[in-house]
């Protein structure tokens, strides 16, 4: 090693510089050394590295789920049906539960479909945005997970309307048979709590800056 490095300071600049890159292999400079043995120096080629980094650093993102079904948390009879369709979709991974009662629900991730709508009626969204309510909505989610004979008679009038008649009486009449507060009393609720969590929120924030003025 130290012998090559001494004959490369040595060579003169304009000795011809032979080199082959490739993608795969390894890539070789070579000089012909006067009087000395054929020196030669290997470089990897970084070109096939550097899109396995990427392919770490960046994953695939897909998305497998096909319909999502948003649903109430809170209402007990609604959430034995949702925990069947849940352990169904453990063979299917077709449907994306999302709870319309959590705090981190977004109308706009769920094409602005606010907390009032949805808790008047069963919603189900596609994967392309299309929208599915009522006797529709369950359905198309029944259908996802290989349970669409029980709501195939649906499809036909008039089971149709009168199935959809049935289900619009239940959902509006479904918190006072669960034992919960109405509608108008559980949206005030919640308002107050987002307010009570902002009001903290500033008084944190109040009492930090306070400290690091004192400081």
């Amino acid at each position: 090693m130290a012998y090559g490095s001494g004959v490369l300071h040595r060579l003169p600049l304009h000795l011809p510089l032979h080199a082959s890159f490739s993608s795969s292999r390894v890539s070789c400079f070579t000089r012909h050394l006067p009087q000395g043995p054929r020196f030669q120096v290997c470089c990897a080629s970084l070109d096939h590295k550097i899109k396995d980094i990427s392919q770490v650093t960046k994953p695939q993102q897909s998305q497998t789920w096909k319909i999502k079904m948003l649903y109430d948390g809170e209402c007990p009879l609604c959430m034995r049906e949702v925990n069947m369709l849940r352990e169904r979709n453990q063979a299917y991974g077709t449907i994306n539960f999302v709870d319309i009662s959590s705090n981190s629900y977004l109308p706009d991730e769920n094409q602005g479909l606010d907390y009032k709508t949805v808790m008047g009626r069963i919603h189900a969204i596609q994967s392309d945005g299309i929208i599915y309510t009522d006797v529709e909505a369950f359905r198309r989610l029944y259908e996802e997970v290989g349970l669409g004979w029980v709501y195939y008679i649906t499809k036909y009038e008039p089971i149709s309307t009168i199935a959809n008649a049935v289900y619009r009486i239940w959902a509006k009449y479904r918190l006072k048979i669960t034992g919960r507060p109405s509608l108008e009393r559980i949206l005030e609720s919640k308002k107050n709590i987002k307010v009570r969590t902002s009001n903290s929120c500033y008084n944190a924030l109040l009492c930090i800056s306070c400290i690091i003025v004192t400081l």
